[in-house]
C-alpha cells in the first residue's frame, strides 16, 4: 500500500547556486547537459539548453551514527583528462573516506551516468530534487522496485542504479525529504512511496563500495526508466569511450596560442565551454550560461540559459579565433532562422527562438551582420538567406538609430558608444550585401554617425574632467534628446530610482570604438577616457585589477553579501578586464597581465564568472575578494573575451576588427549627408553637407530660411531603408544661415518648430563645458 509523504506541497523551490565547477555534455545525438558545483551534480538540462530538469543530485556518506554532507564539507577536487574533454571526475576526501564520482553523459541517450567508488566505513546515500519542466513546483515523485521516478506534465525522469538501491523514499522538500531524514536520524529511515504535486525530492541508499547510477529523461516515466536501464546495460565504459572520441575529434581543429602560466589550459577549456553550450535540439543556438545568477534564491525559469544575440555573436567570434569555423557558421545559421520579420532579434530568447524578454538593443540587431562579414572575410561559403538577413538587420538599424531603447547592460535608453560602434561597423561591413541605393544610404549614414559620434557621447570641461586633468571623455550613455541628452540625467538600474548626470556616468563601453576600427587607441579622447575609467572603475584585488560596469552600478550582491534581489551593489566583471586588455594591446602594451587576472578569477574547474567579489571576505557566504560572486558562472561572454584577447596577443589585432571597416574608417571619412531625426535634432549643419530630414512615417515639410522667409512645402519621399525624407543639397542651403521648419502628418501638425544653423565649420557639438555636478 502506497505511503504518501507528509508536508505537502513542500517549501518554496529554488535552483542551485550559480557557482559551478564545470559543465559537461556529450557531442553525440543525446540532448543532455549537466552542471557540477560544490562537488555534486547541479542542474541537468534536457532536451535543450534552455530547460533545466533537476535542481541537484547530491551525495551523502552514512554510517557510525552520523552522516557526512559532502556538498557542505567541500573537501574535493575536480579532474578532467584534458581541458578539451569535459569528462569530469570528482574526488571527495576526508580523514576516513574517499569517494570518487565519475560523471559521463551518454552520447547516444538522454542519460547522465555517474560511476561511484567509496572507500571508508560508510554507505553512499543520494538525494535527487526534480524540477521538471523548468519548475520545482507541481512535481510528483514516487518509488518503484528498481527506479526513483518523477514527472511533471510531459517531462519525466528516472534514476536507476547498479547494484540496486535500498531504502528508497519520496518526500516533500523541507519536511519529508531525504535530507530532513538524515538530519533528524543520521540515516535514511523513511520509506514514503509517493509525494504528489509539490516541491519534491527522492532519496535512496547505494549499498556496496562501487557501482553506477543512471539518470534518464524522457516524455514518459516508462521511457525515462527504459533509457536509463539501457545505458547501464550497454555500460559506462562504452559511453566514456564514445564521449572521448567526440570531443577529441572536435578539438583536432583547435588553433590557440598558449599562455605560459598555465600551458594554454584556460584557452582550450574556454573553447570547450563555449562548445558545450551549443544546443543540439536547435543547433547553433548558444545560451549565455547554463546557470541562474543567485540561483539558490530563486525559481525563475529564465536565468541565463537563454540566447542573447550579443553574447552568442561574441562567442562565435571566439570560435572563429580558435579556428572553429563550422561551429561559428551554425550560430550564424541560427540567427538567420530566428530573426524577426522587421529585422531585429529579441533581447533574448529560448533555444527554439521564442522571445523571453522583448527589449530592443541595436547592438543585438546588428552583431549578426558582423559575424556574417567575418565569416565572409575568412572565406566561408555564404549561407542561404544571408543577404536577406543582412538587409533586414541594416534597414532596422538604419531606421531606428542612433538611439537605442536599451544599452548593452539592458537598462537604459539613449545613445551609447558601444552600441553605436557596433551599428556603424555593421552598416559598413554589411553594405556589400545591399542593392546600390541601400548600399549608398547605409555607407553615408555610417559616415554621418561616425563623424558626429563625439557629439552624441563625448563631454568636455566637466568637474570630473577638471579634477582628473583630462580634456574630456566618452560617457556611458546620453539619454534621448527629449530627456536632455548629454545635459540630462540617467536613471541607474537596480538602484531604486536613483539618477546621475549623464556627464558623470562612465563605463568601458567606449572600448569598442578602437576595437572595431572607428577610432585610434592613441586618439587623445580615447586616452583620456582610459584615464577616467582607470580612476573610477578599476579595483585592485588579489586576482589583479578588475573593473565595474559603471559608477554606481546596482547589479550585484548587497553590501553584506546577501543575494541580489532587484537592488544591490555592482561588482567587478572579468570581461571588462579583457576589454581593458584589448585597449592595452592596441596601444602596443603587453596584454598578458590582463589575461592572467582573468584566469585567476576562475573556479576550481576553470570556469570564468560574470562577476567577482570586491568587498571584505565573508566566508559564511563563500565570498572572497577577487573570487567569483553569486552571479552567473560560467559566463560565455567572459570565456569568449579571454579567448579573443589571447589570440589577439599573438596576431596583434582584435578578432572583431573587419578589413572593410578598418579601411573605410581609418581616415574618418567626411559624410556627404547629415541626418536630422526627431530623437537626434541637429543644432547645426557643417558647411557643404546635404541635409536629410527624416521620419518613420510620411510627412509634409513646411520650411523657410533665416526667420521663416520664403515659406514652402515639400512632400517626404520613401528612402531605401524605409524612412521618409526631405533632402536639401548644399546648393539649396548655400545662401542661408538658418533653416526653420515644422512637419505635418496627414492633417495633423506636429506642434513644434525647429531651427538649424547652416554652414558653420564643423565642430564637435558635444558639451564644450558643463557646470556643476559631473
Amino acid at each position: 500500500m502506497a505511503r504518501e509523504a507528509f508536508g505537502a506541497p513542500g517549501t518554496k523551490p529554488t535552483w542551485s547556486s550559480s557557482s559551478k565547477d564545470l559543465v559537461t555534455t556529450a557531442l553525440g545525438s543525446a540532448r543532455l547537459w549537466a552542471t557540477l558545483g560544490h562537488g555534486v551534480v547541479n542542474e541537468v538540462f534536457w532536451p535543450n539548453t534552455g530547460l533545466p530538469q533537476i535542481r541537484d543530485l547530491t551525495f551523502y556518506l552514512v554510517g557510525r551514527g552520523t552522516f557526512v554532507d559532502l556538498k557542505r564539507v567541500g573537501r574535493y577536487e575536480v579532474q578532467t583528462p584534458a581541458p578539451h574533454i569535459p569528462l569530469v571526475t570528482i574526488v571527495h576526501a576526508g580523514d576516513d573516506y574517499r569517494l570518487t564520482l565519475e560523471v559521463v553523459p551518454d552520447p547516444v541517450r538522454d542519460v547522465l551516468l555517474v560511476r561511484f567508488e567509496l572507500a571508508g566505513p560508510y554507505a553512499l546515500a543520494v538525494v535527487l530534487a526534480p524540477h521538471l519542466g523548468g519548475t520545482g513546483a507541481d512535481n510528483t515523485a514516487w518509488t518503484e522496485a528498481d527506479a526513483l521516478v518523477a514527472q511533471h506534465d510531459s517531462h519525466a525522469l528516472a534514476l536507476v542504479t547498479d547494484p540496486p538501491f535500498s531504502r528508497p523514499s519520496a518526500g516533500f522538500v523541507g519536511s519529508s525529504d531525504g535530507w530532513q531524514d538524515l538530519r533528524q536520524h543520521h540515516e535514511l529511515t523513511w520509506s514514503f512511496s509517493r509525494a504528489e504535486r509539490g516541491t519534491v525530492a527522492l532519496a535512496a541508499q547505494l549499498d556496496g563500495p562501487r557501482g553506477v547510477m543512471a539518470l534518464g529523461f524522457a516524455n514518459s516515466p516508462t521511457g525515462a526508466r527504459s533509457i536509463a536501464a539501457a545505458s547501464i546495460a550497454e555500460g559506462l565504459d562504452v559511453a566514456r569511450a564514445t564521449f572521448r572520441e567526440g570531443w577529441e575529434a572536435w578539438a583536432k581543429t583547435l588553433r590557440l596560442p598558449k599562455l605560459a602560466e598555465d600551458g594554454g589550459r584556460e584557452a582550450v577549456l574556454s573553447a570547450a565551454v563555449i562548445k558545450a553550450h551549443e544546443d543540439r535540439e536547435y543547433p547553433g543556438a548558444l545560451v549565455a550560461s547554463l546557470s541562474t545568477p543567485w540561483g539558490n534564491t530563486t525559481d525563475s525559469l529564465g536565468g541565463y540559459h537563454l540566447v542573447w544575440p550579443r553574447d552568442a555573436t561574441l562567442a562565435a567570434f571566439a570560435l572563429v579565433a580558435a579556428h572553429q569555423l563550422r561551429d561559428a557558421t551554425r550560430i550564424l545559421a541560427d540567427f538567420i532562422a530566428t530573426q524577426r520579420p522587421d529585422g531585429h532579434w529579441p533581447q533574448n530568447y529560448t533555444p527554439d527562438g521564442a522571445a523571453y524578454w522583448n527589449g530592443i538593443q541595436l547592438d543585438e540587431a546588428t552583431f549578426p551582420v558582423l559575424l556574417a562579414a567575418k565569416l565572409r572575410e575568412r572565406g566561408v561559403p555564404e549561407l542561404a538567406g544571408t543577404r536577406e538577413m543582412v538587409g533586414r538587420a541594416l534597414r532596422f538599424a538604419a531606421a531606428s538609430g542612433p538611439t537605442s531603447a536599451q544599452d548593452r547592460w539592458e537598462e537604459t535608453p539613449g545613445t551609447n558608444p558601444f552600441t553605436l560602434a557596433v551599428v556603424i561597423a555593421a552598416l559598413v561591413a554589411g553594405a556589400p550585401w545591399l542593392d546600390d541605393d541601400a548600399r549608398a544610404y547605409a555607407l553615408d549614414l555610417a559616415d554621418d554617425w561616425n563623424e558626429r559620434l563625439e557629439s552624441f557621447c563625448f563631454v568636455r570641461g566637466t568637474p570630473l574632467a577638471e579634477r582628473l586633468g583630462v580634456d574630456g571623455y566618452y560617457v556611458r550613455i546620453a539619454p534621448p534628446e527629449k530627456d536632455g541628452g548629454l545635459t540630462g540625467r540617467v536613471r541607474l538600474g537596480n538602484r531604486a530610482g536613483e539618477t546621475i548626470r549623464a556627464s558623470a556616468l562612465v563605463s568601458m563601453d567606449f572600448s569598442y570604438l578602437p576595437r572595431l576600427g572607428l577610432r585610434d587607441v592613441r586618439d587623445p579622447r580615447i586616452r583620456d577616457t582610459i584615464a577616467v575609467v582607470d580612476h573610477l572603475l578599476r579595483v585592485e584585488t588579489p586576482s589583479g585589477a578588475l573593473y565595474h560596469r559603471y559608477n554606481d552600478d546596482g547589479y550585484g550582491e548587497k553590501a553584506d553579501g546577501a543575494a541580489y534581489d532587484g537592488t544591490g551593489v555592482g561588482r567587478l566583471w572579468p570581461v571588462l578586464t579583457g576589454e581593458r586588455g584589448h585597449l592595452a594591446l592596441q596601444a602596443g602594451e603587453d596584454p598578458r597581465p590582463y589575461l592572467e587576472t582573468m584566469r585567476r578569477c576562475a573556479s576550481r574547474g576553470g570556469l570564468l564568472p560574470e562577476q567577482v567579489w570586491d568587498g571584505p571576505p565573508i566566508p559564511a557566504r563563500g565570498l572572497a575578494p577577487g573570487r567569483p560572486s553569486g552571479s552567473a558562472m560560467p559566463l560565455l561572454w567572459s570565456h569568449a573575451e579571454y579567448l579573443k584577447l589571447l589570440v589577439a596577443s599573438e596576431t596583434r589585432r582584435p578578432v572583431e576588427l573587419l578589413d572593410a571597416v578598418a579601411e573605410r574608417c581609418a581616415t574618418l571619412p567626411r559624410a556627404g549627408t547629415w541626418h536630422w531625426r526627431p530623437e537626434d535634432p541637429l543644432p547645426r549643419l557643417a558647411a557643404g553637407r546635404r541635409l536629410a530630414i527624416e521620419d518613420r512615417q510620411p510627412f509634409t515639410l513646411r520650411y523657410g530660411f533665416d526667420g521663416w522667409r520664403g515659406v514652402e512645402e515639400r512632400e517626404a519621399e520613401r528612402g531605401p531603408c524605409g524612412l521618409w525624407s526631405v533632402t536639401f543639397s548644399p546648393e539649396d542651403l548655400a545662401r542661408h544661415g538658418q533653416l526653420d521648419f515644422t512637419r505635418r502628418f496627414g492633417d495633423r501638425w506636429e506642434g513644434a518648430d525647429h531651427d538649424l544653423t547652416i554652414g558653420h565649420p564643423h565642430v564637435e557639438h558635444g558639451l564644450e563645458h558643463l557646470g556643476e555636478g559631473a
